[in-house]
């Protein structure tokens, strides 16, 4: 017998495989501790400055609006002081007395109420004629440049000079019969706008004057020799001032100006920025508006945090290292494949044994190394024995036929199934396999008989086969040879038990890997929503179904997106969905992890926060509209925005179902909406939530209910001609009436019509029955003015719904007026002229209504197509008490007449204020006094004068 020399591997060193593989890991994983720390750290750093970036132009741009806002109001007092009635003949008169007295009534107001601190009158020729307040010697050049400029182009001026101190000025031209006889200018400190920008900012803020004129009134410590400026104003003074000269020392004031600069005090990180008022015309001074902000807290918490990343590296390589068990999975595949091999060996397949086993070459073998070569001499020697055991194969005869017809048994019926079959030993030991199963698999049966079935087929621990009368049936995963993973459902049954009384059993596989890819995407169609690929409305209900049920505590934020139908109807439903998918993606990349997210449809998505508390809430949905504010795409020449809506819900506070956690979210949703001020809101009480829910569904009901069953009421209030108390026209009223015949206020049924869409219907159910009565009262003279909702003038079908009304009543188009407020015209200007010249071109007239409040009308009033204007009556109210609301009132009319409109003056309500309207050239009047709303069925009974 012949026998190999085995392998000599005592004498070669043995470098374990373990301390190998924990060094190399270790040094890979510290590196990666130390590199994602300073990326951490320069993330954190590089969004923390962008931040700031944002912040400063944040407040540059509120700074500037500010600086805006407060010269434009400046400049309409000028406009409204130049259009007194008696100040243009008396400047023309060249009359000093009667400018004095033209507007010394007023310099009070001017001066207490809105903060002129200086007014000056001056003459065509430039000449000044009267002055109120602290004159500015240091100014009068520039004065009389301005002077001359507002002359000669006959336009209002407007400037911000800073020299010894910063004033904002506003020059008009003062016009009698349309020429400019003379100018009006009145200025003011910019203290009120200055104390307006520190509270928006919250910093301290400092006025830096950069001049060459000095301030003898101020401390010599405020003054900045490096930047030629003294410091106007400076809050906290004690602190800031000596930052402020170190500043000084180091940059200029244009760098600070180009970008925020960051200084320490004391153990206080500080940022200084400047912002550049105006530079004065004669180059002399320029002031600036210095930013002190402490950013101690945000640089703290970059360290902080890179520490806590810095810390938990050092765990995860700790963590890491004690899954170095993990990395043995591939040595410990090689023992398995060696334990596959013995009895395969033991068997006889000593070729298959030496082929499945590489000789070893390496120089520092391992234990497993050791193992393969003593196997491969076992193998040789084995072989040896199985030469010289051959000669005895004949005693196995009747053994070999009797196998064979076993095989030729099993032959036949696994030739013809297309499934999985493979017999099983006492031990699970394979012994044999079907052609179908070794084609799947691309194998041969020789690798494969003998082998533990649980070792190729199964995931589980091998175990005896089942007792002769029991069955089994199980599911597993197969790893075929070209890495597709398919899925078997086994079953196993006992055999009967051989002439030697070996139990066998026989397990026959059928594969359902389709099936299950099949099963797989259908759960994935119902649970998601196929455009985000988010979870869809069920998915996210039944999250917080168990949510509830388990007593968990968290927050539901609904969000729906503003304007979203805008997109879809100016860039088709493409660019919609686009949007969609956009939103989508940022919010689950962003929050993601924090809970589960939701397209519940349309425009609507949910957050659902599992153990969130209000304050986590607040900022997830601060989070979401930072994050929507930076989205945006172009399509089509246009650019879209995401800006969403937020409304949060406490569970179980504002809810314990998810019906009612849903609608509790919704009016938030919709509180957020008319906010204003900010796009989320928070329920403050479960009783509130419900109330208010309760409330709008109960009017949105009634509101439906009336529609059907005609069960409004229209009254109408006289509108008065103040010349002879004739009445011409009515203003129509809606009231709804309640089951014991009593009318509600529209007030209470109006708000939730406007939410819910339903102020369209109602709108046009008022014009049908109007225009039903406008038929009788047209007769009489009477016209009826109708208003018109905000929303009714996006209703595209209006303007043929009124044509087919006017046609079928057989009203008169000129005795109906339709009335829209200031506010909606100019909110969507181009739409409601629009909606205005339809009226016209049907021959209706057109009142715009509540006019005045917002005094940006009169630049539009020109260009709107309306008949009258009705002039807002909380300034009629106020005509005996307030001069304000007597010069507002006086222009309105003023500038009423020279556009060719009448005017109508609302909340007519005591006798005393008849004759200052008609002072005014104020046509019509309308208000208790006047006449008191009543039945429009009463009104087609009475008589009218003529």
């Amino acid at each position: 017998m012949h026998v190999h020399p085995p392998f000599n591997r005592r004498r070669r060193h043995r470098f374990s495989l373990t301390w190998r593989v924990i060094a190399l890991s270790s040094l890979l994983l510290l590196g990666l501790v130390v590199l994602f720390t300073w990326l951490g750290h320069a993330n954190l750093t590089r969004q923390f400055q962008e931040s700031r970036d944002d912040h400063y132009l944040r407040q540059v741009r509120e700074i500037r609006l500010a600086l805006n806002r407060s010269q434009a109001s400046l400049q309409q007092l000028a406009a409204l002081t130049a259009a007194s009635s008696r100040l243009g003949p008396a400047i023309e008169d060249g009359a000093q007395e009667g400018i004095f007295e033209a507007l010394s009534s007023q310099w009070p107001t001017l001066q207490l109420e809105v903060g002129i601190d200086e007014a000056m009158i001056f003459s065509e020729l430039g000449e000044p004629l009267a002055e109120w307040g602290e004159h500015y010697a240091d100014n009068s050049l520039l004065i009389q440049s301005w002077v001359d400029q507002v002359m000669e182009a006959e336009a209002p001026l407007s400037a911000l000079r800073c020299s010894t101190t910063c004033r904002q000025y506003a020059t008009v031209p003062v016009l009698v019969d349309g020429e400019s006889v003379g100018t009006v200018m009145l200025s003011r400190s910019l203290a009120d706008v200055t104390r307006q920008i520190q509270q928006v900012s919250d910093n301290d803020v400092g006025l830096l004057v950069s001049s060459s004129v000095a301030v003898q009134s101020l401390p010599e410590d405020r003054y900045l020799p490096a930047w030629n400026g003294r410091l106007l104003a400076l809050t906290r003074q004690e602190d800031n001032l000596p930052l402020l000269h170190r500043a000084a020392e180091q940059l200029s004031v244009s760098d600070l100006e180009r970008q925020p600069q960051q200084f320490s005090r004391g153990d206080r990180n500080i940022e200084l920025s400047a912002v550049r008022m105006e530079d004065d015309t004669d180059q002399r001074s320029t002031g600036y508006l210095l930013l002190i902000a402490d950013i101690t807290s945000q640089l703290n918490a970059i360290q902080q945090d890179t520490r806590t990343l810095m810390l938990a590296g050092l765990g995860g390589w700790l963590a890491a290292e004690l899954l170095l068990l993990a990395i043995l999975l591939s040595p410990m595949a090689r023992l398995r494949r060696l334990a596959d091999i013995l009895p395969e060996l033991a068997r006889g397949g000593f070729t298959q044994a030496r082929a499945s086993i590489p000789r070893p070459h390496s120089r520092f073998p391992d234990e497993i190394d050791v193992l393969e070569g003593t196997t491969l001499e076992l193998s040789d020697q084995l072989e040896a024995l199985e030469d010289e055991i051959s000669a005895r194969g004949v005693q196995l005869a009747e053994r070999v036929e009797e196998l064979a017809r076993e095989r030729d048994f099993v032959g036949s019926l696994l030739d013809t199934a297309r499934v999985f079959i493979v017999t099983q030993d006492k031990q699970g030991r394979i012994g044999l396999v079907n052609d179908y199963a070794l084609s799947v698999m691309a194998t041969e049966e020789t690798r494969l008989v003998g082998r533990l079935f649980d070792d190729v087929f199964s995931n589980a621990p091998s175990s005896p086969v089942v007792p002769a009368k029991a069955s089994l049936q199980e599911e597993q995963p197969l790893m075929t040879a070209d890495g597709r993973q398919r899925t078997i459902i086994w079953y196993h049954a006992p055999l009967p038990a051989s002439q030697k009384g070996l139990a066998v059993r026989i397990s026959v596989g059928l594969d359902i890997t389709d099936r299950k890819a099949a099963e797989a995407r259908l759960t994935w169609l119902a649970e998601r929503d196929p455009l985000t690929e988010l979870y869809n409305r069920r998915f996210f209900q039944d999250a917080l179904a168990v949510a509830l049920q388990e007593g968990h505590k968290g927050a539901v934020l609904l969000l729906d997106l503003d304007q979203f139908k805008d997109v879809n109807e100016l860039s088709g439903h493409h660019a919609g969905d686009r949007l969609l998918r956009q939103v989508a993606d940022t919010l689950f990349e962003a929050l993601g992890h924090r809970g589960v997210i939701a397209r519940l449809g349309g425009d609507e998505f949910a957050l659902l926060l599992v153990g969130a508390n209000e304050a986590r809430a607040i900022r997830v949905a601060q989070q979401i509209t930072h994050l929507l504010d930076n989205l945006s795409f172009d399509t089509g020449g246009r650019r879209h925005r995401a800006n969403a809506s937020t409304g949060i819900a406490m569970f179980p506070a504002h809810g314990d179902t998810p019906a009612d956690l849903m609608a509790s979210a919704d009016v938030a949703m919709y509180k957020a909406k008319d906010s204003g001020i900010q796009r989320w809101h928070l329920l403050s009480a479960l009783e509130d939530a419900k109330d208010e829910l309760q409330d709008r569904v109960y009017w949105i009901e009634r509101v439906r209910q009336a529609l059907e069953e005609d069960a409004f009421e229209l009254m109408v209030q006289p509108i008065v001609r103040l010349e002879n108390r004739e009445v011409r026209h009515y203003e129509v009223l809606l009231r709804m009436r309640d089951a014991d015949g009593s009318l509600i206020s529209p007030g209470s049924f109006i708000p939730q019509a406007e939410r819910s869409g339903q102020i369209v219907q109602i709108d046009r159910w008022v014009l049908r029955h109007s225009l039903q009565a406008l038929r009788q009262l047209q007769e009489k003279g009477i016209s009826l003015a109708v208003n018109l909702s905000g929303q009714s003038l996006h209703d595209v079908g209006l303007k043929q719904f009124l044509a087919d009304e006017l046609l079928s009543s057989g009203a008169d188009p000129n005795s109906l007026i339709l009335e829209v407020t200031e506010t909606a015209a100019v909110t969507d200007f181009s739409t409601a002229r629009g909606v205005l010249l339809a009226m016209r071109d049907l021959g209706c007239r057109t009142a715009l209504d509540d006019f005045g409040v917002g005094f940006s009308s009169f630049h539009y009033l020109g260009q709107l197509p309306v008949d009258f204007i009705k002039i807002d009556g909380s300034f009629i109210r106020s005509l005996p008490v307030s001069a304000d609301s007597r010069v507002i009132v006086k222009a309105i009319a003023d500038i009423a007449a020279g556009f060719g409109k009448q005017a109508i003056a609302e909340f007519v309500d005591q006798e005393a204020l008849l004759p200052m309207l008609e002072s005014y050239g104020i046509t019509y009047g309308q208000g208790f006094h006047l006449g008191r709303p009543f039945r429009l069925a009463e009104a087609l009974g009475k008589g009218f004068s003529s």
